[in-house]
């Protein structure tokens, strides 16, 4: 049961799938949505438009055939005539394609906002394959098609039908008028019975667009291995990340224990704990701690003072108050700086005498250490 549960596409997709996909052109899209608003954005442009564009056909058309006897017997005449009527309709049909256009391109971005992706525009052979072409044709996808087919065959049919009977009479009179009058009135019914036509495609778009969108969701479902791989593919596996924290902190102990050679004085605990200080008078307002550890850290801290002759003094109280209270390469503490003076002035007053006593551990009590540095 486990096992099963464990390849089961339960966890929702995560948000670099999501990103992954929609690079892919994976995104929710509703053909109905669009079908819908173009429909829709075509029937309002009919009713908005619908008049000049039928007067600007009409003038169009009666430029064309009022054409003289002089021009229809001009062979040069005739392409000229045809292609003004050509750029005449076109230049009135620009304003009904451009609502059209517009409701085209506007449409798909209402569900998943725009998306361009280049890998969905890419051949993919298997497309070719008869089998899996067969396949889609039978599965649940394609079956859930036919049934949408058929419902919007069945709603447009069942409000055409009501449009025709509801219409019926108006359609009688269109005979007993003149014929501008006629055109006129039947372009209004056309327009009309366009609209209410396509605002059946509401019906069927409110239905499939929750659809595409569950699908869409379900598509991008994830195993719990899935998940678990992708967090291991962009956090880096738990193996990895300590191997790097590992190089990391070696490559900070060997710049840390480079500056070492450049510090003034080594205090100790003596054996547990040693602070490496270094202070410039011209360029530093307080000491700073250049180098810090404990245990083996300590030992070789040690080991490289006495190599470079850097004086290495025993202050357990002081060596544990800068080892908690300072980060490498910052200023010692303000409650501090009444010790550490003291030390730095211990020496120098060696450095002096020219005394050089690295090799054995100097030492100094009753450094002044306030309580809250105090650890034991």
């Amino acid at each position: 049961m486990a096992e099963k549960t464990a390849h089961e596409k339960t966890e929702q997709p995560t948000p670099k799938r999501l990103k992954d996909a929609r690079e892919k052109g994976q995104v929710a899209r509703s053909r109905e949505l669009t079908t819908m608003a173009v429909l829709l954005a075509s029937a309002a442009g009919i009713l908005l438009i619908g008049d000049k564009l039928i007067g600007d056909l009409l003038v169009m058309m009666h430029d064309v055939f009022v054409t003289s006897r002089v021009e229809l017997m001009d062979v040069e005449s005739i392409p000229r005539i045809f292609e003004q009527a050509m750029v005449d309709s076109i230049l009135s049909l620009i304003p009904f394609f451009a609502i059209v256009v517009a409701a085209a391109l506007l449409s798909p971005m209402a569900l998943s906002g725009w998306s361009f992706s280049a890998q969905a525009m890419s051949f993919k052979w298997e497309k070719l394959d008869p089998i899996k072409g067969m396949t889609r044709i039978f599965s649940w996808r394609g079956l859930m098609e036919l049934v949408k087919a058929l419902a919007k065959f069945s709603v447009v049919l069942v409000i055409a039908l009501l449009l025709l009977w509801h219409n019926v009479d108006s359609f009688m009179v269109l005979g007993t008028e003149d014929v501008m009058q006629s055109l006129n009135d039947a372009g209004k019914i056309l327009g009309w019975s366009f609209l209410v036509l396509s605002c059946a495609m509401i019906f069927i778009a409110a239905v499939d667009v929750p659809f595409q969108l569950w699908d869409h969701n379900r598509q991008l479902k994830m195993t719990r291995q899935e998940v678990k791989d992708e967090y291991k593919e962009t956090d880096g596996s738990p193996d990895v990340k300590r191997r790097v924290r590992e190089v990391q902190h070696e490559m900070a102990r060997r710049r840390m224990m480079q500056e070492v050679p450049k510090a003034d004085v080594v205090i100790t605990n003596p054996a547990h704990y040693a602070v490496a200080l270094r202070y410039d008078q011209r360029k530093m307002k307080a000491p700073v701690v250049v180098a810090k550890g404990k245990n083996l850290i300590a030992q070789q801290i040690r080991n490289i003072a006495v190599s470079h002759e850097i004086p290495i003094l025993s202050a357990p109280p002081l060596a544990r108050a800068l080892y908690f209270s300072t980060e490498l390469q910052q200023e010692i503490p303000s409650g501090l700086y009444m010790a550490v003076a003291q030390v730095l002035a211990y020496i120098y007053q060696l450095r002096k005498n020219k005394r050089k006593q690295t090799k054995e551990t100097l030492s100094l009590q009753d450094l002044p250490i306030p309580d809250e540095f105090k650890h034991d």
